[in-house]
């Protein structure tokens, strides 16, 4: 037991905070901004450091990331200042896209908002990620909010 605890203190002082993104780090810079076959130009925004984990999970990103520590919620009292949105805006001069991919809920939307409002002197392109039905989901079983998202945000065969 002694020996567990001692492990968890000891990664508690090795592990913090990448400077460039936000990520969980052992040194300066993530393992991912200092990986150069990433694409640089390419930041995928996320809430927390467990979404990065859920995209590289995924495999198909082979962007950088930024990680804001949380969503604005002014009822909360989180705002921008809170979070890690001006260091984002710092890098937009060498970004060609920034995906956002903030929850899709009120917060989330507003964080987007909020960070779309504040690129606007920067020639990104923003995409958001698309809303709507999972794989193997059954329209009688879907909440009328991501049905209507599903039918906005529908794409050509």
């Amino acid at each position: 037991m002694v020996a567990l605890a001692e492990a968890l203190l000891a990664l508690k002082d090795r592990i913090g905070e990448c400077s460039r993104c936000h990520n969980l780090s052992e040194e300066d810079l993530c393992e991912i901004c200092l990986d150069p076959r990433r694409d640089s130009a390419t930041i995928c925004v996320v809430e927390k450091v467990l979404d990065v984990l859920i995209f590289e999970r995924m495999g198909e990103y082979h962007g950088h990331y930024h990680v804001l520590g949380g969503v604005i919620s002014p009822l909360d009292g989180i705002t921008p200042d809170d979070l890690h949105i001006a260091d984002l805006i710092r890098r937009l001069p060498e970004v060609r896209e920034l995906i956002i991919a903030t929850p899709p809920n009120m917060e989330g939307d507003t964080t987007a908002l909020f960070i779309v409002k504040q690129s606007e002197p920067f020639p990104v392109k923003i995409t958001r990620l698309a809303r709507g039905l999972p794989m193997g989901a059954n329209l009688e079983f879907t909440d009328e909010a991501t049905l209507a998202s599903a039918y906005t945000s529908r794409v050509n065969l």
